[in-house]
C-alpha cells in the first residue's frame, strides 16, 4: 500500500513541546493515527504509546493521584494517547504530567473535537496546541502525483471522496462498501454513544435532509416539521454533527443590505463520499441530477482544507439576496472580500449588487478550467 504524504508530516514533530499538550482532532479514519505513528517512528527519546480504550492508562489518568502519575511517566520524553476523548476527565491527568513533568511532551487524538475539547481545553489553558486534519486533500495528491492525476480522478472524488482507504481501494464496489461501513459503524456511533442520544433513526433523516440541500439555505423550522423533533433538538444534532467532523456550518455574509439574507445557514459535508453514502448513491455523474452540488461540496471542502493546512486566516460565509441574486463562497480576508461561484459547467455572470455595495469586493467564477489552483 502507497503512503500518500500528509500536509502535517514535516512539522508534527516539531510542533511537540515539552510541558504541552497538542491535540490532533479529525474525523474518524481520516489517518491520524497513521500519520502519528509514522512521524514518531522518527522521534529521538522515550516514548510511551497508548489508546483511550487502555485499561491501566485509563485508571492512571483519571485517579488524580499525584505520585502514581509521576512514577508511571517520569522517564519518558514523549506520551502519545490516541482517541483520548474516551477517557473520563483526561484533561486534568494530563494537566498534573504538565505541572509537574515539565519536560514530558504529550501528542493525544480523537475524532470528536465536542468530546475531546471539552475534557483537554479547559484544565490545559494556554498549555495545548491544536491541529485540524481532514480526509486527503487534493493539495496533499496534487504535491505527490501531480495535477494530471488530480484530473483524470477528479469524478472519482466527487463521488467517493477523499478519505484515505477510498483512495487506495482497488475499485468502485471497495470504495463504496468503506463508506458504507463508516456511515453505519462511525459516524452515527460516535454521536449517540457521546451523547447519550436514543433516536438515531431522526439523527439520520436530518442528515439525510441536509444532505440533499448542498449550496441551499436550510431552514430549521422546516427541518423541525418535517422531522417531527423540536427546532431545538435539530439546533443540537446539526450542532453535534458538526463537531463529530461529518458537516460544516457557513452563515450568510451582510453588512449593509436590508435585503441580504443572513439569518439562515448552509451546511457542506466534510467528505463527498459521506454524503453520498449518506443519500445511498454512488452513481456515475453521466446519470446524476446533483453534479451541481458534488462540486461545489468539494470545491468548498478542498478550499477550506487549503485554508486551515497554509494557514490563511478567512471568515467564510456565503451571499444571498431576498431577490435571489447570490455567491457560493465570500473569503474575508486581509480587509478585502473575495466571491466565488462555483460552476460545473459554464461561466456566471458577476452580480452587479455585490461590487456596488463592497468596493473591496472581487469575484471570480471557480470551474474544472481553475479548480486546481483554488484549491491547492
Amino acid at each position: 500500500m502507497e503512503w500518500i504524504e500528509r500536509y502535517y508530516e514535516k512539522t508534527l514533530l516539531n510542533s511537540l513541546k515539552p510541558g504541552k499538550v497538542l491535540a490532533l482532532y479529525g474525523p474518524r479514519r481520516a489517518g491520524k493515527t497513521s500519520l502519528v505513528q509514522r512521524c514518531i517512528a522518527k522521534y529521538e527519546g522515550k516514548i510511551y504509546s497508548g489508546t483511550g480504550d487502555d485499561r491501566i492508562l485509563r485508571d492512571i489518568l483519571t485517579s488524580q493521584n499525584l505520585s502514581r502519575i509521576i512514577m508511571a511517566f517520569k522517564g519518558y520524553d514523549l506520551l502519545f494517547i490516541d482517541e483520548a476523548q474516551r477517557i473520563d476527565e483526561v484533561g486534568y491527568g494530563l494537566k498534573l504530567i504538565t505541572d509537574h513533568l515539565p519536560d514530558l511532551a504529550i501528542l493525544a487524538t480523537g475524532s470528536s473535537s465536542f468530546n475531546l475539547a471539552s475534557r483537554i481545553g479547559e484544565p490545559l489553558t494556554g498549555r495545548q496546541i491544536t491541529l485540524l486534519i481532514y480526509p486527503i486533500a487534493v493539495l496533499e495528491l496534487a504535491a505527490q502525483y501531480g495535477g494530471m492525476d488530480v484530473l483524470n480522478r477528479l469524478e472519482e472524488f466527487l463521488i467517493f471522496g477523499t478519505y484515505p482507504e477510498t483512495l487506495i481501494a482497488q475499485n468502485f464496489k471497495e470504495k463504496s462498501d468503506f463508506l458504507i461501513a463508516i456511515r453505519d459503524a462511525y459516524l452515527m456511533k460516535d454521536i449517540l454513544e457521546l451523547e447519550n442520544l436514543r433516536n438515531a433513526s431522526k439523527l439520520n433523516d436530518l442528515l439525510k435532509l441536509v444532505a440533499f440541500q448542498i449550496g441551499k439555505q436550510v431552514s430549521l423550522n422546516e427541518l423541525s416539521s418535517n422531522l417531527g423533533i423540536a427546532k431545538q433538538t435539530v439546533e443540537r444534532y446539526l450542532d453535534l454533527l458538526e463537531k463529530a467532523f461529518v458537516i460544516k456550518k457557513v452563515t450568510g455574509f451582510s453588512r449593509n443590505l436590508r435585503k441580504e439574507i443572513q439569518k439562515t445557514a448552509r451546511y457542506y459535508f466534510f467528505d463527498n463520499g459521506i454524503r453520498n453514502a449518506v443519500i445511498n448513491n454512488f452513481n456515475d455523474l453521466t446519470t446524476r441530477n446533483d453534479i451541481g452540488q458534488l462540486w461545489e461540496n468539494f470545491l468548498f471542502i478542498e478550499r477550506l482544507k487549503r485554508q486551515h493546512y497554509k494557514q490563511i486566516h478567512t471568515n467564510n460565509y456565503f451571499w444571498r439576496t431576498y431577490d435571489r441574486k447570490e455567491i457560493d463562497l465570500v473569503e474575508e480576508r486581509g480587509g478585502q472580500l473575495y466571491g466565488y461561484e462555483f460552476k460545473w459547467t459554464g461561466k456566471k455572470k458577476v452580480p452587479r449588487l455585490w461590487l456596488e455595495t463592497y468596493d473591496n469586493a472581487s469575484f471570480e467564477t471557480i470551474s474544472r478550467d481553475n479548480f486546481l489552483e483554488f484549491i491547492t
